[in-house]
């Protein structure tokens, strides 16, 4: 039986969020941040794509730019969304940006049980973004799955499903991407699936142009 999962960063978020002074945790304010008003129309053209068409299922993390990202595809395609936590993104495990390691995110590349604090590291991240896939190809084989991430998170999964290597990642190898944290966004994967065994990693390009040129 075939399956299909579409595993996508988020749209485009609002990075004024960052400068706005709260009282909220980082992990908190992470949760919170919500899409631009170019992340809305980049959604809602994602959900327009041929390949978003006859979603059967639609997930999304907790955090609120990628709930935000998935009502596109849900409305399109007339279906709920369902959230499950452990799609979210990266745990630092501190307070502020201020506590965050100048070389953290090389060092967490290059050490998959590095952490700080109370955070999590690149093998705690893909173990549980790869049970939470599992659990979802299990209840949904023969769909077509729609699930909404975070960039972090994706990468460390894709690290521990293909081969890492020289900063790129391939799966059966073929090279997937670049490992830079320098993520379109939205950014879409299409795992395909036969009989719950993944057989090809897929990067789908998006046509956001049309943004682009309403903005001249």
């Amino acid at each position: 039986m075939n399956t299909t999962i579409y595993l996508m960063r988020h749209s485009e978020p609002s990075n004024k969020d960052r400068y706005i002074k709260t009282k909220d945790n980082l992990q908190v304010q992470n949760e919170k941040y919500v899409l631009s008003s170019n992340g809305e129309k980049k959604a809602r053209i994602l959900s327009e794509d041929k390949e978003m068409q006859n979603i059967d299922v639609v997930i999304a993390s907790n955090y609120i730019r990628a709930i935000s990202t998935a009502k596109y595809i849900s409305e399109h395609n007339n279906i709920d969304t369902y959230i499950i936590d452990d799609f979210g993104e990266r745990k630092f495990g501190i307070d502020s940006w201020s506590e965050l390691p100048e070389n953290f995110m090389q060092k967490q590349l290059e050490e998959p049980d590095y952490k700080i604090k109370n955070g999590e590291s690149q093998n705690e991240v893909a173990e549980r973004m790869y049970n939470a896939l599992i659990e979802v190809l299990n209840k949904y084989e023969g769909k077509r799955i729609a699930i909404v991430s975070h960039g972090t998170a994706i990468t460390f999964l894709f690290i521990k499903l293909g081969e890492y290597k020289n900063n790129e990642l391939y799966f059966n190898n073929k090279k997937v991407m670049d490992i830079s944290f320098k993520w379109n966004a939205p950014e879409v994967f299409k795992l395909s699936f036969k009989d719950k065994t993944l057989n090809n990693i897929e990067n789908i390009i998006i046509d956001y142009s049309s943004i682009e040129k309403n903005k001249k």
